[in-house]
């Protein structure tokens, strides 16, 4: 006994064991389950189930039987796997929105774009659609080759005849080893518009085959964008583009409300529903009131409720990152040709859907000849010799001792085939009647032309194309449709994150302990001069304080300059926002700040500009001028834009307009010069600058502003909460480098000018102290004085440590004006 399995040890690696039986695994998955067919689009399951359809006699005109019933017949016979593959593959084929022409018609719950399943196959019912015997058209005719089955006790086709280029109309997705494929579903008009064209134009471009099909149609509609996805898919058989839910802004109930009324392919509704409920809310999108799925048999309908004064635009422009309103699509063209896997352009499938309805019809054409010309031998011998010795052939059958010696009798006494000589045997009496033998006469002139046709049909492969074309012609006569899916020419756009933002305006405040915040302009109601404002800031500890306000859209680019004299920016909606009592977050989880680094200085603009520049001016009265275009990388990490002495540091920055427009400098101890800005030519990042302004000892810079003659003005507010408006015309251009002229009058030894700025007719001022309080009162409450006075009081502060830190104005009608 051991001797003889010694005999039987085969001694393998276990490397090449497991490479033969993983390679042989990969096959099967690849050929036997994921990929489609070329040829008819199929992949094996479906095949089969349509072949064991047919074979029950399930066709459109028949009734329905039950789904247990093919499932059952699919896995004794043909797919011996698990029977709910099989019922979701068959239920999948009767699914409206997975299907572009569905070939199995289905009676019961087959399942929605919800996510629900089917009933189980006990309860729903089917039978083939009316499109879907195209694909089983003239099986029976030998025009398709047949293969064992599993067990050998039956055959079953290898592909079907598939009159229709299936694999383009309906598309199929799938998962194989180490690949994949997904096609999409196409118009069945265009589809067989364009294989038409390439029948009559066989060196046809992809371009021209493309030019006739847009595009993929889904089921399920939506707008798809992108031409170049398109192209490159069927050019390359790879590509991707985007699909967009349709959808309408309508007014609703005094609001305006997103009606969608068609939602990408394979998208699952309620699941998209629920996301974006979750994305409200947890303020992921803001503006939505309420979200209703009011769809029906009629057809999709969500409805998207928006809140009042809210953006429509902005909204979806949230809803197309976040959710499933906007998906991508990826074609991957992967088909078995000859039970290889290839990637095939648009060309190629229908070269080869041709090709395969040439054998096919090539294959019919034969077999009809064949069954013609053996019925032309029997009706021959009807015709030629039965009849004109019709008494001697019915005497010998007579004297005959049995039915097998009478065949062998008539083919030895008259000259007949083994075929004839049975045909006259099964013959009825009746037959011979004149009736019918001028029938026989009349069959046998047409069974001749039928014969004579098939075989110029062979002859002339231009007349299977024909026919390739008339079949083809008459199926988009009977199935054609318009398409479902529209096409937009121009790619989306990729959606920055400020395209997701709605434009509003805000106030940006910063700390002395370097900590930032956004709040809405809102935030802050206007009160009357000599108000005590309100908490604007948590303050952490006694020495955290407020130390900048900026008034900004939140798509403005706000350009930070620090002590140290490096560059720094963010866009307005990228700095966090938080509640009026909130601190913030610090500015190093923005940007690259060393540990004594600090904001001094901001300007506020739309755009980088080529041409656009900025002029600095340090705590000791030094100036330099850059062109903004210099620091378009220096976003979170910052690049320097001034060299600077140990003991000086930024104090501000302004944006220049023109050559011809002047700047001033302002001093704390109340001194300002005004400049022409055509004095300080542009300087590279690494320059130091130079002088601007001479000071006294003790004396320091706290203000840079640009000369604005009209309506503007200058305000000035004290450390103690004084203030007053002035003219520009006040002060007479200087050269730079000079002292300066008086422009505040300083009553305390420890009262200190705390900012300068310039306000417009009709503007707010915010006023902030160091106790973290701001006011917001109107620019016209205050007065206009000459240079040598100190104003009035603006501000009540709270205590005697209390200071005036920072100003900001924001002009009403939305326009921001800069420091």
């Amino acid at each position: 006994m051991t001797d003889n399995l010694h005999h039987k040890v085969i001694n393998r690696s276990l490397t090449t064991e497991l490479k033969t039986s993983y390679l042989n695994y990969a096959m099967s998955v690849i050929i036997s389950r994921a990929l489609p067919e070329v040829r008819d689009g199929l992949k094996p399951v479906h095949r089969r189930i349509l072949y064991a359809m047919h074979q029950l006699g399930l066709v459109y005109n028949r009734p329905f039987k039950k789904c247990a019933t093919v499932v059952g017949q699919v896995i004794s016979s043909y797919h011996p796997h698990g029977d709910m593959a099989i019922y979701e593959s068959l239920v999948r084929m009767a699914q409206t929105f997975s299907l572009r022409y569905p070939l199995i018609d289905g009676q019961g719950n087959f399942g929605s774009m919800d996510g629900d399943k089917a009933a189980a196959y006990r309860y729903t019912e089917a039978r083939m659609t009316k499109i879907a015997d195209e694909l089983l058209v003239d099986i029976n005719k030998e025009t398709v080759d047949f293969n064992s089955n599993f067990d050998d006790t039956k055959k079953e086709p290898s592909v079907l005849p598939s009159a229709i280029p299936n694999l383009l109309i309906n598309g199929s997705s799938g998962i194989a080893v180490g690949m994949a494929t997904n096609f999409p579903p196409h118009n069945l008009s265009e589809v067989i518009e364009a294989t038409i064209y390439y029948i009559d134009q066989q060196d046809c471009s992809i371009a021209d085959l493309s030019a006739i099909i847009k595009g993929p149609d889904f089921p399920t509609g939506g707008i798809i964008h992108g031409a170049k996805g398109i192209k490159d898919a069927y050019h390359l058989g790879r590509g991707s583009f985007k699909i967009r839910s349709k959808l309408t802004v309508e007014d609703y109930k005094k609001r305006e409300a997103i009606i969608i009324s068609e939602i990408p392919f394979q998208v699952n509704k309620a699941e998209m529903i629920q996301k974006t409920a979750q994305l409200v809310k947890n303020d992921v999108i803001k503006g939505i009131g309420e979200i209703r799925d009011e769809s029906d048999r009629k057809g999709v309908r969500v409805v998207i409720e928006l809140k009042r004064e809210v953006n429509p635009q902005t909204v979806l422009n949230l809803l197309y990152k976040h959710t499933a309103l906007e998906i991508s699509f990826g074609y991957n063209g992967v088909a078995l040709v000859n039970k290889t896997p290839k990637t095939l352009n648009l060309k190629e499938i229908i070269v080869h859907f041709v090709a395969h309805r040439f054998e096919v019809v090539e294959r019919k054409t034969r077999f009809d000849l064949k069954k013609a010309e053996n019925r032309l031998h029997i009706v021959d011998g009807f015709i030629n010799i039965v009849l004109p010795q019709i008494e001697k052939i019915i005497e010998t059958i007579k004297n005959s001792d049995n039915a097998e010696k009478a065949k062998l009798n008539l083919m030895e006494n008259f000259k007949l085939s083994e075929k004839q000589t049975q045909a006259i045997l099964d013959m009825r009496l009746v037959r011979l009647v004149k009736l019918e033998i001028d029938k026989l006469i009349k069959e046998q002139r047409e069974l001749e032309n039928a014969i004579k046709n098939f075989k110029e049909i062979l002859r002339d492969k231009n007349r299977i194309y024909q026919i390739i074309k008339t079949d083809l012609a008459r199926i988009k006569n009977d199935y054609g449709d318009a398409r479902k899916t529209e096409i937009v020419s121009s790619d989306l756009d990729i959606l920055e994150e400020e395209d997701l933002i709605e434009k509003s305006d805000v106030v940006v405040s910063l700390t002395t302990s370097n900590y930032i915040k956004r709040l809405p302009i809102d935030t802050y109601k206007m009160q009357n001069r000599g108000g005590v404002g309100i908490k604007g800031f948590h303050r952490s500890s006694e020495k955290d304080l407020v130390d900048k306000l900026i008034v900004a859209s939140t798509h403005d680019i706000c350009f930070f300059i620090t002590n140290k004299g490096k560059a720094y920016y963010l866009k307005a909606f990228e700095i966090p926002q938080a509640s009026r009592l909130a601190k913030g977050v610090h500015v190093r989880t923005l940007f690259n700040f060393d540990k004594d680094e600090k904001v001094e200085g901001e300007i506020v603009f739309q755009e980088f500009d080529d041409k656009k520049s900025f002029i600095i001016v340090t705590k000791n009265g030094t100036v330099k001028r850059s062109l903004i275009k210099y620091f378009v990388n220096a976003k979170r990490r910052g690049i320097q834009a001034i060299n600077l002495k140990e003991d000086d540091r930024v104090i501000s920055i302004i944006d220049v307009e023109s050559d011809e427009q002047d700047f001033m400098i302002f001093s704390k101890n109340g001194l300002a010069t005004r400049i022409n800005i055509s004095d300080l030519r542009i300087l590279g990042r690494s320059s130091m600058g130079v002088r601007g302004m001479r000071l006294n000892s003790g004396d320091e810079i706290i203000s840079l502003l640009k000369v604005k003659n009209g309506e503007n003005e200058i305000l000035a507010v004290s450390e103690l909460g004084y203030g007053k408006k002035m003219k520009f015309d006040l002060f007479s251009r200087k050269n730079r480098g000079g002292k300066g002229q008086i422009f505040f009058k300083i009553d305390e030894k420890s009262e200190k000018v705390a900012k300068v700025i310039s306000v417009e007719k009709d503007s707010s001022l915010f006023i902030i102290t160091s106790l973290a309080n701001v006011i917001r009162i109107s620019e016209g409450t205050i007065s206009s004085l000459g240079r040598s006075t100190r104003g009035s009081k603006l501000i009540q502060l709270k205590n005697e440590q209390d200071r005036v830190i920072d100003l900001s104005v924001y002009k009403e009608n939305g326009k921001k004006m800069m420091k």
